[in-house]
């Protein structure tokens, strides 16, 4: 038996004829998985597999779409060379014939309407050398206001509430390796099971030592079930749940007092405001029982450290920077942060949400954090950039909003940058109309999305495994992601079509590099002295040290672990506490004889974003082929709706057509939809398009539905 086993092993290694082993790092969620791609040609095909590959973040975990990353890469759909919208169809077209039309297009547009008629959409998947240079582009060689992302969708609740109140916004506070030894953690609006799955063994340790998990959600989900106690809050009452924390806190006389004098500011205007509150009506409202909001704020609050984490369940509603700073006046109030094992995280979403939004995409912003608005940071950056800071131009609006300045006429072209704002914002059947009215849109992409096909040129885009750069995790740790795998076709990296558009606008000195290195020891000197400082980081230190979590302000720096051990980033020294009102100013959704129902999204194991790159994974489709409508039974009775059957789903807005799926892990005034595909099952359509006055983020979390059979 032993002898025709090794026969059959030495068979099949003799049909191995050549194998290539490929280091990067997975496209998708932010714990930005390290691992391998072995390629192996057997007789006449190839054989692919994956494996996790040891680093500080995820210590060699993968999960089912790191796993299955390569086959949207490899897919036959890809697009691999430009192409030319011509009657209403696409053709090919060369390198010089697209980059002409775009010259043309581009100057023609900003001479009959002005240097602000065009206008730049990034993303946050891509690199932090290509998000910097999309900003460096956007002011220096169109010398427009207009440039905004995709992780304005995402991230900008979360780190506007972070800046107002600390300072700076960096994802995590403190590195993952200090969950597992905290005492109490919340998980507010976070489904981390799902989403980020390599992450849970963090807490699933953190529990085996004894933590007090608490979770804050409307739906019981695979994250919930770690929960030692779970909140099923109403949909869009985060914050006034968290005001009922803060009361039984202060009333049980569980403060740190001596850590809010020393740390912090406004605490007394809270104290009021909070003390005013019934807890009868918090409970009311927020759907959570008393004796819950008790149990969770005094387990908070009595242990000696504790950790809190939140993400778009809380942040993605249009009072969502204020719901997270009033979680974040529960850190301070117990003194919570900035000591070991006591943080905050925000848990980031997109592959690069945290270094994609540092330097330079966000409207107002320009890199190291810096503010747009600010002469010396103006000065500074129009210093390294080699041009007159008077040429920088002022902020510009938020990527929603940029939708709305295309429908009124004021801009009339665009330069789209992976990412599909047909599926991906509020509103989305406007999206589609707005877009459609712009002289140029210009889409840079791996595949015909939704937004591509509206196009006038698409531009084909290098995948994770043949585009090489730095990514920053949700850690804040800065991480190189290996890519030597050959571009297909005619396809070129995000940084060489910005550079070669930018050559034949006549601002080549300005874009004159030749490998993203170049790029990243440029973006290091405009970083320097920011509050994303990643001056100290070196490629060369990076692949030796596994990534350096920022900042690090110089090259002999190690890197910063935890921050706010000292002092707060704000020129005090201290944390800015506010009082939160129950009630936002931006009037949320309610249900109605019309809607009855609370509509709620989020997202699944298997899929990513929009959609557009899992579900050309075979693996990855079969798993959530379509999407659905989570509803409990008692409500589906109420309205006739059988498990398994086709539903409409109506707001104000739109309808999407989508298939029932009873749980009894779901609040009955509240349904759960994912929003990964797109076209009839959209469910972007139905949300409205009303946004946080802060951030700009629009209220995905909370709308109001009807659902009916079809």
């Amino acid at each position: 038996m032993t002898e025709l086993l090794l026969k059959y092993f030495r068979t099949k290694q003799q049909e191995v004829q050549s194998e290539k082993v490929y280091d990067t790092q997975c496209p998708f969620c932010s714990m930005q998985c390290k691992m391998q791609l072995i390629e192996q040609s057997i007789v006449s095909r190839k054989k692919y597999t994956t494996i996790g590959k040891d680093n500080p973040t995820s210590e060699g975990r993968l999960c089912i779409k790191g796993m299955n990353a390569h086959q949207h890469s490899f897919h036959q759909d890809r697009v691999k060379y430009p192409l030319l919208k011509v009657n209403g169809e696409f053709v090919r077209i060369s390198w010089e014939e697209a980059l002409e039309h775009i010259k043309n297009q581009f100057t023609e547009i900003q001479a009959a309407d002005g240097l602000d008629a065009l206008s730049v959409y990034g993303s946050a998947s891509i690199t932090n050398e290509e998000a910097y240079l999309l900003g460096k582009f956007a002011r220096v060689a169109l010398k427009t206001r207009f440039i905004d992302y995709n992780g304005r969708l995402c991230m900008s609740a979360a780190a506007t509430a972070a800046n107002q109140t600390f300072g700076m916004d960096r994802g995590l506070t403190n590195a993952l390796t200090e969950v597992p030894f905290t005492r109490v953690i919340i998980l507010a609006g976070t489904n981390i099971a799902e989403c980020q799955p390599t992450i849970m063994p963090y807490f699933e340790k953190a529990k085996e030592n004894g933590a007090y998990i608490i979770v804050i959600d409307p739906r019981e989900t695979a994250t919930a079930k770690i929960a030692d106690l779970h909140l099923k809050v109403k949909p869009g009452m985060d914050a006034a749940l968290a005001n009922g924390l803060l009361k039984v806190i202060i009333e049980e006389e569980l403060l740190d007092e001596q850590f809010i004098e020393e740390r912090a500011t406004g605490f007394e205007e809270v104290r009021e405001y909070v003390s005013s509150l019934s807890l009868h009506d918090l409970a009311e409202m927020t759907g959570v029982p008393i004796e819950q909001i008790k149990t969770a704020a005094i387990k908070f609050a009595s242990e000696e450290s504790g950790m809190l984490f939140t993400a778009r369940g809380v942040e993605q509603q249009t009072d969502g920077t204020a719901a997270v700073r009033n979680l974040l006046n529960i850190l301070i109030a117990t003194g919570k942060i900035g000591k070991p094992y006591s943080g905050y995280g925000a848990i980031t979403g997109q592959g690069n949400g945290q270094g994609a939004r540092e330097h330079g995409q966000k409207a107002d912003q320009l890199p190291g954090y810096r503010s747009i608005e600010n002469e010396e940071h103006r000065a500074y950056i129009a210093k390294v950039w080699g041009i007159n800071k008077d040429e920088l131009p002022r902020k510009g609006v938020s990527a929603f909003e940029m939708l709305k300045k295309i429908d009124e006429g004021e801009i009339k072209g665009m330069l789209l940058l992976c990412s599909n704002p047909v599926v991906s914002n509020p509103n989305a059947n406007f999206v589609k109309v707005a877009l459609k009215k712009l002289k140029f849109l210009v889409a840079v992409d791996l595949f015909v999305s939704e937004t591509a096909k509206l196009a006038d040129l698409i531009l084909p885009a290098s995948s994770y495994l043949e585009d090489e750069g730095t990514m920053t995790n949700l850690e804040g740790r800065v991480t190189l992601r290996e890519a030597s795998r050959p571009c297909p076709g005619e396809v070129k990296h995000d940084w060489q079509i910005i550079c070669e558009i930018a050559k034949v606008l006549g601002k080549e000195k300005y874009f004159s590099y030749t490998k993203a290195e170049d790029i990243f020891n440029e973006l290091r000197i405009a970083s320097r002295g920011g509050i994303a400082d990643y001056y100290g980081i070196t490629y060369e230190r990076i692949r030796q040290e596994q990534g350096i979590l920022w900042p690090c302000p110089e090259v002999e720096h190690k890197g910063t672990e935890r921050i706010f051990e000292e002092s707060f980033a704000h020129p005090d020294g201290k944390a800015k506490m506010i009082a939160v009102k129950n009630i936002p100013d931006v009037p949320k959704e309610k249900p109605s004889k019309e809607y009855p129902l609370y509509l709620t999204t989020g997202r699944v194991m298997s899929h990513y974003l929009t959609g557009e790159q899992t579900r050309k994974s075979a693996a990855l489709a079969a798993r959530n082929f379509e999407s659905y409508l989570e509803i409990h039974p008692e409500t589906a009775r109420k309205y006739n709706i059988d498990n398994n059957r086709l539903v409409a789903v109506v707001s104000k807005r739109g309808r999407i057509v989508v298939r029932s799926r009873w749980s009894e892990k779901i609040r009955q005034d509240t349904v759960f939809v994912p929003f990964h595909w797109a076209d009839s099952q959209n469910v972007n359509k139905l949300i409205g398009e009303e946004l946080d006055p802060s951030c700009k983020m629009p209220g995905f979390k909370v709308s109001a539905v009807n659902v009916t059979p079809v």
